[in-house]
């Protein structure tokens, strides 16, 4: 849209069906978006318009509610659905307050996506070779670009706690600041852009799958969760005496209801169970635990007044407003109905079978499928059609054939 267009308050329209398209660039029926396929508003949140600092041409985003023409949020929008969620704590007295943490890849340009992912070739003209964990000078090779994204970060007002190399080839991890769960999702998804935008300025690809190399740990997206009083800023999962209540232990255990029926909205594409099913500290099980990083839902060790619950499934794939989203309304339904978590456990476990998840998108989308759950506090418009996109995509999926599948296979009788 021209800054003429905007700045003049012209209305944006978008069809419906956009919100389900796939990720390969095609449709579920126009069912499940409306026969119509009419269109929606898209309102710029004022608090979300940003100057791109990576541009050479002027050039601004702003983050839009995607709202039906007679003024209400569309059903079929994931940052409605957060402020949705957002809105049922609030009528309690109560605020979420959230951080993320997200790993992604810096790979040098994969033009053959038959061939494995490679690390860049840094300025001391080598490739990394997989033993710079944690190190304080792993990306000295790649210095130029992590200040152009540091510059950019500030310019973009997003504010950086700790940066990382992690365990993977050439993997990183930020962590962003905690704060009001729609503000971090804005944030999470600007900060993914901007790294995909600065990357190419350097020739370089940064990857958000949440498994791109085998062998190797794969991308998670941690969510950080606690509940304060409106009010007076208190966290509520600590007692005056700084003890657990009854809330911390409601919140988890609507989270170990609702675990597995979400799966699919923390793991939405076909690579998401590789890193799954592959676990390098990323647990597919429902089981909790304090500072036990093999549980999926994990009590880091803090004082009490930030207490809180960390999410381990989703992966840096995930869409942060949906992540946030089903977590948040997870850990409500636990509140509502005062649900008990199991027992917490301690060092190495078996995962007994009742907190065990989908390790397939096929097996998420057939349980998101039957979860009532997810049909009272989502509706059934965003279910139904987030079921038949995702359906489209496994299908899509299945229509090729693998390399694995040529190799292993061709000559078997």
């Amino acid at each position: 849209m021209t800054a003429e267009g905007f700045l003049e308050g012209r209305r944006l329209q978008m069809a419906r069906g956009v919100l389900l398209q796939c990720i390969m660039g095609g449709y579920p029926p126009a069912r499940f978006y409306g026969s119509d396929d009419g269109d929606l508003a898209l309102n710029a949140d004022p608090q979300q318009i940003h100057r791109l600092p990576w541009s050479s041409q002027p050039r601004a985003l702003a983050i839009c509610d995607a709202d039906e023409l007679s003024g209400e949020s569309s059903r079929l929008s994931t940052r409605g659905q957060l402020k949705e969620v957002i809105a049922r704590y609030a009528a309690r007295g109560l605020s979420p307050v959230v951080a993320t943490e997200l790993e992604f890849f810096i790979f040098a340009p994969n033009t053959d996506p038959t061939q494995p992912f490679q690390p860049p070739i840094g300025l001391d003209g080598r490739r990394e070779d997989g033993h710079s964990a944690f190190s304080v000078s792993s990306n000295n090779g790649l210095r130029p670009f992590f200040s152009e994204v540091y510059a950019c970060m500030a310019a973009l007002g997003l504010p950086r706690d700790t940066f990382m190399h992690e365990m993977g080839v050439s993997q990183f991890e930020i962590n962003l600041l905690h704060g009001d769960p729609l503000l971090l999702a804005d944030q999470t998804f600007l900060f993914k852009h901007l790294l995909k935008e600065v990357a190419l300025k350097h020739g370089l690809t940064v990857v958000c799958m949440a498994k791109p190399l085998a062998h190797t740990p794969g991308s998670s997206m941690h969510i950080h969760q606690s509940l304060v009083e409106s009010a007076s800023g208190r966290n509520v999962f600590s007692d005056e005496a700084g003890e657990p209540t009854a809330m911390f232990r409601h919140f988890i255990g609507g989270l170990q209801a609702g675990l597995a029926d979400f799966t699919a909205l923390f793991a939405p594409n076909v690579n998401s169970y590789q890193r799954l099913c592959h676990p390098y500290a990323s647990p597919n099980n429902a089981c909790w635990s304090h500072d036990n990083r093999a549980a999926g839902l994990r009590i880091p060790a803090s004082s009490p007044v930030a207490r809180r619950v960390e999410n381990r499934l989703p992966g840096a794939d995930a869409n942060p407003y949906l992540a946030i989203a089903a977590s948040l309304a997870a850990g409500l339904h636990g509140i509502e109905n005062e649900l008990e978590p199991t027992p917490a456990i301690q060092g190495e476990f078996a995962v007994p079978d009742s907190l065990s998840l989908p390790c397939t998108l096929h097996a998420a989308l057939e349980r998101l499928k039957r979860s009532q759950l997810a049909k009272e506090l989502f509706g059934n418009e965003f279910v139904e059609g987030y079921l038949a996109s995702k359906t489209m995509e496994l299908t899509s999926f299945f229509d090729e054939i693998t390399p694995w599948e040529r190799r292993v296979l061709a000559a078997q009788a």
